[in-house]
């Protein structure tokens, strides 16, 4: 496996078997292939990853994990981000009628654009709940908008609000969290968005409501968004966290090869 440590041939991106049966010489493709399997190494497979370099990363993510394990009383922790540029994709939808007299219904894979929509999401940890808001673009004041939409739907009440770190929720003077001193932003270690909860819950909004769906206009889009989440909010149950402890993982040899 000392051949994959090397750079491909010239003009080519990758290894694949045929290239490293001609460069070893003695052996067939399929004798590589063989070894490939036996080793569980897979060439054509790509596996992405994103490392936190936060020399923080250990007491920002204990702080997050404590409040999803721990919250703490009487208190509310949202887990809140933006889901920007959704697009508005009118698709060709209807029936294919096969030679066989069978019929198939899907969609096609030409669209046209209409447009985008940016989705703010705040998901409450404790009910599973979430408040959406939608707007033209994601700003600091788009931000601060929803913010006051979500201190409106519980006044009075100690909020905890966890946060990546994009700049538009920590610029260096935080005159909004002044004048709201029961808020409190919790932010994730760099490169760790996957501790925020609602990315689950915008992946489920992915899956259920727009893959595959076809949008005349954004307004179109963000009617079908509100439906889903009155529709989601009816049975809505929280997300269970049950890791005490998580690390910053570096991929090992070979593990953007292999299962």
């Amino acid at each position: 496996m000392t051949k994959l440590d090397e750079p491909p041939p010239q003009g080519y991106a990758g290894w694949n078997g045929r290239l490293l049966a001609k460069a070893l010489g003695d052996v067939s493709r399929h004798q590589v292939w063989r070894v490939l399997r036996s080793q569980r190494i897979h060439l054509q497979r790509r596996r992405s990853w994103c490392i936190s370099t936060d020399p923080q990363f250990a007491p920002k993510a204990a702080d997050i994990v404590g409040l999803y394990l721990h919250p703490p009383d009487n208190a509310v922790v949202l887990s809140v981000d933006e889901k920007p540029h959704i697009q508005a994709l009118e698709r060709a939808q209807g029936y294919l009628k096969l030679p066989s007299g069978q019929a198939l219904t899907g969609f096609s894979h030409e669209y046209k654009r209409h447009g985008t929509t940016t989705l703010f999401a705040a998901l409450n940890v404790l009910t599973g709940t979430v408040l959406g808001g939608h707007y033209g673009r994601r700003r600091r004041r788009e931000f601060v908008d929803f913010m006051n939409e979500v201190v409106a739907r519980y006044p009075g009440q100690e909020i905890h609000v966890l946060l990546d770190n994009l700049s538009t929720h920590k610029p260096k003077h935080d005159a909004w969290l002044l004048r709201h001193p029961k808020v409190h932003f919790h932010f994730t270690p760099t490169h760790a968005s996957w501790l925020n909860m609602v990315e689950c819950w915008f992946s489920i909004l992915v899956r259920a409501a727009l893959r595959g769906a076809s949008f005349t206009s954004p307004k179109q889009l963000r009617e079908a968004i509100d439906r889903f989440i009155r529709s989601y909010n009816q049975d809505a149950v929280p997300f269970e966290w049950t890791k005490e402890v998580v690390h910053s993982v570096h991929p090992t040899r070979y593990a953007n090869l292999r299962r």
